[in-house]
């Protein structure tokens, strides 16, 4: 049985999404000291949507493949929606990854819900639950 899914693969030699979007409305970025994995989102909103999504990955194929599914599916969507992408939808999403791998989904949805807060943090608004 393969390691990682067809999906997985897709997304880690064809990944969507990749760069920077200068002028950027948000940027989120994380990193898991552990394995290495660094994301960074960038996203550029309009009228409540994400208009644009990029990333950058260091890591590993798995961390590619997350950014990669992540950005297409926050792409287009309201904050809101945004906010309900979570590290199991994505691994849902992409088909499954290996147990030792889910960490990097949680990377992926963290990066973008960071750079959703960054977002509203400069619009002055409270993002609810923190000061």
């Amino acid at each position: 049985m393969p390691i990682y899914s067809d999906k997985v693969m897709e997304h880690f030699m064809h990944p969507r999404n990749v760069g920077e979007i200068e002028n950027s409305d948000g940027v989120g970025e994380v990193g898991n000291p552990v394995c290495g994995d660094m994301m960074t989102f960038y996203i550029k909103v309009k009228g409540n949507r994400l208009e644009d999504v990029k990333f950058k990955t260091f890591g590993c194929g798995a961390a590619i493949a997350v950014s990669s599914m992540a950005s297409e599916m926050a792409k287009g969507k309201t904050l809101e929606e945004v906010k309900k992408i979570t590290p199991q939808l994505v691994a849902k999403k992409l088909e499954g990854l290996p147990t030792n791998k889910l960490h990097c989904s949680n990377l992926g949805a963290q990066a973008l819900n960071k750079a959703v807060k960054d977002y509203l943090s400069k619009k002055g608004k409270v993002v609810r639950g923190e000061k």
